[in-house]
């Protein structure tokens, strides 16, 4: 976002001054002259933030966007499992990140970006709206997965954590050699999947990681420092699932037993629900293709 700043010139400061002495410290005049502009300052930002509409710009409510995602784990890619669209015998959903933003996948290696809300739209589009659906977590340190997204994970990982302090790779070469090297937590992004450089590398803050236009590339690595990161191999069949994703049902379409305000907030009854109010998922849950 670009920003404004304005200057006033005090045109009568040294005539009102003359004959007195304006002092840095046990004085008042130059202090005081700092402090109401800095008060003046940040209330002027205060209001520029407050008055401007937080999901300004791409992605809108309306759109339908798909990036390419994978995890790539000592070598191994990993995608994460479910579409996180069940509901309860209520009807409410069982997850409830997912009913917050419309963000989620469907086991193809991709993000669906069907924004319910203004949660997932303009700049709150970053990658950890989609962690959170999956309660998956990322640090400089870490990768983190929950115990309903282990079952896919390399190397028999049964606590779903990958620690650069903790964990190493072992990496085989093109001759048969392996080795063990410590890795570490990295990302790549491309703007768009035809894209054919190396993309842009992230090193921290990956849930910032902004996803505003449509059919980027998104990856996240725990790999020795030097090792070469392309995109997700599924990614050669992005336009085959895209054409797939034929449609997408409203949140009250989907979850008839729950209500989500415009700025995702999930309801039932008129009370607020989080995911220790609803029932198990149960089947013959309505979803989109």
């Amino acid at each position: 976002m670009a920003g404004s700043s304005s200057t006033k010139k005090a045109a009568r400061l040294a005539q009102k001054g003359k004959g007195q002495r304006v002092r840095f410290q046990g004085g008042t005049l130059f202090p005081m002259a700092v402090a109401i502009v800095i008060v003046l300052g940040l209330a002027l930002v205060v209001y520029a933030r407050q008055s401007r509409p937080v999901s300004a710009g791409s992605p809108e409510v309306t759109d339908h966007w798909h990036h390419s995602y994978g995890f790539l784990i000592c070598g191994e890619w990993v995608q994460l499992s479910g579409d996180g669209e069940g509901s309860d015998a209520e009807g409410r959903p069982t997850n409830i990140e997912y009913a917050r933003s419309g963000v989620h996948s469907h086991d193809d290696g991709l993000i669906h970006w069907h924004p319910f809300t203004s949660l997932a739209t303009g700049e709150r589009a970053t990658l950890q709206r989609f962690l959170d659906v999956y309660d998956v977590s990322v640090s400089t340190d870490k990768l983190e997965f929950p115990e309903d997204q282990r079952a896919q994970l390399p190397f028999n990982n049964d606590t779903g954590v990958f620690d650069v302090d903790d964990d190493q790779c072992e990496i085989t070469d093109d001759d048969g050699n392996v080795s063990t090297e410590d890795a570490v937590v990295s990302g790549r992004v491309w703007d768009n999947i035809s894209d054919t450089d190396d993309g842009r590398g992230v090193i921290a803050q990956f849930g910032d990681i902004a996803l505003r236009q449509d059919a980027m590339v998104v990856v996240i690595a725990f790999m020795p420092e030097d090792a070469e990161i392309g995109m997700p191999p599924w990614t050669a069949q992005f336009d085959i699932n895209v054409a797939n994703d034929s449609g997408q049902l409203a949140p009250d379409q989907l979850f008839p037993g729950g209500d989500v305000s415009d700025d995702g907030d999930v309801t039932s009854d008129g009370e607020d629900v989080s995911e220790d109010d609803v029932g198990p998922e149960v089947d013959g849950a309505t979803s989109d293709n």
